[in-house]
């Protein structure tokens, strides 16, 4: 069975950085979307980032464009995501995802395509 755990969340003061890692218990994901989703206090979780398995396309909310970078390192089986210039509004529990689709030569944002979640880990960006 597949487990992603998230590693790496904290409380940060608005303009730190964060590094999330998620890493894969089993199987190699080198051919597989790997995405970030966060979901804010009474809010829908929503998409952040997402890389394909050669991390030759990556996609980025509008949201964190320019602050946040997703990247990965498949021989660790692990993606992380960089997040730079924190602001309050980062505040929300961070899931990682993968898509087993195989192919894709662009990453999704819909939640639904992704089949395996990790447990979260909670991002607080507060002075």
């Amino acid at each position: 069975q597949l487990q992603l755990v998230e590693s790496g969340g904290g409380l940060v003061p608005p303009g730190g950085s964060l590094r999330l890692s998620c890493a894969a218990s089993t199987e190699t994901l080198d051919y597989y979307v790997l995405a970030w989703f966060r979901q804010a206090p009474g809010k829908e979780r929503e998409f952040v980032a997402a890389t394909t398995g050669s991390g030759g396309s990556t996609i980025y909310a509008d949201s964190v464009k320019g602050r946040l970078t997703i990247s990965r390192d498949n021989a660790k089986n692990t993606v992380y995501l960089q997040m730079n210039s924190l602001k309050p509004e980062d505040t929300a529990v961070y899931y990682c995802a993968v898509d087993l689709t195989t192919g894709r030569v662009v990453p999704t944002t819909r939640e639904q395509s992704y089949d395996y979640w990790g447990q979260g880990t909670q991002v607080t960006v507060s002075s």
